[in-house]
């Protein structure tokens, strides 16, 4: 009896001990806030005319929300939704959605993510880790009822490829039949990812070790603190920005265990990177992502992080991938 009163006193002390020491990354590990950098992302690119964007559409998540996106029309048998990285929202799909629609490849949707976007409930947060992934699972159960036979491709940019390698991870891992990866991002120490994104991303680290801890024992009552601003210069930005996640939404947006979770994909894969990424090493994504699943890689040289998706470059890549999707069986 005294033996299982030592050990529990022990295991009673060490719980206090790590629950201080979270406590205490949490309170002093806030970081520094987003700031101008000539060291981040070239936005450059995504200055250009909008005006035939589509409209905004909403169909009712589980929780009784409305998912914001857009919808490019085609005649064709295959749905691809983009998801958006971190930091802006759905429309600087425009040019690739619009050339993959308007070439007949496929129906696209682009979603606003929660916490995006003009008018997201709450900017830079979600309810709970688990909630984009159900939130794409409802946007994919929608799509289904307006094309029941059609394949799904889930495709994603930057953190969007992030968070299709985690539904790729998760239980709806069979509702997708194929996967576009556009400079995905993998994990902060990846092989693949450049010290803090190449200057965009300013992680609260010791936060994120503290709500990691205190999420590890269960507790999930602090995960709306913020643990990441991003650093997006002044003349890119409109108001519909988001340069600020809690710990729940940077959660949610990255592979739980990029290792894992790609090795569960069977469907085809295809990635896309450019040369000149300025947030990722485009030469480790075929070494790093070929060891855990089989896929198409396919680098441009002397492309950016956004020209990836709004260069002219990566059109005819895509286009003969969904060419392939769509006479595949």
């Amino acid at each position: 009896m005294g033996i299982l009163l030592t050990i529990l006193y022990l295991l009673v002390i060490s719980v206090v001990i790590q629950f201080s020491i979270a406590v205490m990354l949490i309170i002093f590990g806030k970081g520094k806030q987003s700031r101008q950098d000539k060291h981040s992302l070239d936005f450059n690119e995504l200055f250009f005319d909008y005006t035939s964007l589509p409209r905004l559409q909403t169909v009712t998540a589980r929780d009784g929300q409305n998912i914001h996106y857009r919808h490019y029309s085609a005649r064709s048998n295959t749905v691809l939704i983009l998801l958006h990285g971190s930091g802006w929202h759905s429309q600087y799909f425009f040019s690739l959605a619009r050339f993959i629609s308007t070439e007949g490849l496929a129906e696209v949707y682009t979603p606003d993510l929660r916490g995006h976007g003009a008018t997201p409930e709450r900017r830079g947060d979600v309810d709970y880790i688990d909630q984009l992934e159900d939130d794409l699972a409802d946007l994919i159960l929608h799509i289904r009822k307006i094309h029941p036979n059609a394949k799904i491709v889930i495709g994603g940019h930057s953190s969007g490829g992030g968070l299709a390698i985690r539904f790729a991870g998760s239980r709806y891992a069979q509702q997708a039949d194929g996967y576009l990866l556009l400079s995905p991002f993998l994990k902060y120490n990846a092989p693949t990812t450049r010290a803090n994104s190449g200057g965009w991303a300013n992680p609260y680290t010791g936060r994120i070790i503290g709500l990691s801890m205190l999420n590890m024992m269960g507790i999930h009552r602090f995960d709306f603190l913020a643990a990441i601003s991003f650093n997006m210069p002044k003349e890119a930005r409109d108001g519909t920005e988001t340069l600020l996640y809690s710990h729940r939404l940077n959660t949610a947006y990255a592979p739980r265990d990029y290792k894992r979770d790609l090795s569960t994909i069977t469907q085809p894969v295809l990635v896309v990177a450019g040369t000149a990424d300025e947030a990722f090493i485009a030469e480790q994504f075929e070494p790093v992502i070929s060891a855990y699943t089989l896929a198409e890689i396919s680098l441009l040289p002397d492309v950016t992080h956004m020209g990836v998706v709004v260069g002219t470059d990566v059109q005819l890549v895509v286009k003969n991938w969904l060419i392939g999707i769509n006479q595949s069986v």
